[in-house]
């Protein structure tokens, strides 16, 4: 009987931590991982983050496998141009993207001769480097590093290949409730400028935003089961530094 008990004890803990698990993922907060380069240099390959649900409400998508069980938006909040946001691609509803949010509904937005622009205002960018290599997948390529000024006074650093591979764009205006996004790794993000794959993100697709990095590591550089090289690919100076 004892042992049936501690069982039954067993059993009740693990069910309630998972309740309490679930609860905290869908309504507070939820951690990330950065797999992919397109959000370089703000993000990196191998950062951890965490993404607050509360930020701008919750739909379907803020509980995990997005049952159908919210309609629409609860506690909507309208996003900031500048945002750093975590979204379900419109392409299957359920693969998770971060990236930059560039455009409100309404607004229109292009690429002429490599600069960008909103409502027909060129946003102003000035460059702090023109030597940086990032990574581009499992390649490095050379950027120019600029940081970019939005209309509402947001900055933040963004890179170009040095040839300026996406020169112009069509003119994209962006439908009621959707949302434009962009990788600030401008030469290497799929993103809204791919209307077949990401195009324009629903706010019922809106996750949450990021706010800061809790751990980052780069296994690249050493296996992770080579445990003597760690101190070489934990990234000590990214640990809770806040995303902007």
């Amino acid at each position: 009987m004892i042992t049936k008990n501690i069982i039954i004890d067993n059993v009740k803990t693990i069910f309630y931590a998972l309740v309490i698990a679930l609860v905290i993922r869908s309504i507070f907060i939820q951690p990330f991982y950065i797999p992919s380069s397109s959000m370089e240099p703000t993000l990196l390959i191998g950062d951890r983050l965490f993404v607050t649900k509360y930020s701008y409400g919750y739909s379907k998508h803020s509980l995990p496998f997005s049952p159908p069980i919210i309609n629409g938006r609860l506690f909507s909040k309208k996003p900031k141009v500048g945002d750093v946001i975590v979204f379900k691609t419109p392409a299957d509803n359920r693969t998770d993207y971060i990236k930059r949010l560039i455009g409100l509904p309404g607004d229109n937005i292009q690429f002429i001769n490599g600069d960008l622009f909103v409502n027909d205002n060129q946003i102003f960018k000035s460059r702090i480097s023109q030597n940086d290599k990032i990574y581009c997948g499992k390649q490095t390529i050379d950027v120019n590093t600029f940081e970019e000024k939005l209309p509402n006074g947001k900055t933040y650093n963004s890179v170009y290949l040095k040839s300026y591979s996406f020169q112009n764009s069509d003119n994209f205006i962006i439908p009621s409730q959707h949302y434009f996004f962009l990788g600030d790794n401008r030469d290497c993000s799929k993103d809204s400028r791919y209307l077949t794959s990401v195009g324009y993100v629903h706010e019922d697709n809106l996750v949450g935003k990021a706010q800061f990095i809790f751990f980052s590591s780069d296994f690249r550089i050493a296996n992770i089961f080579s445990f003597w090289k760690w101190h070489k690919t934990i990234r000590f100076d990214r640990f809770f530094k806040k995303i902007i």
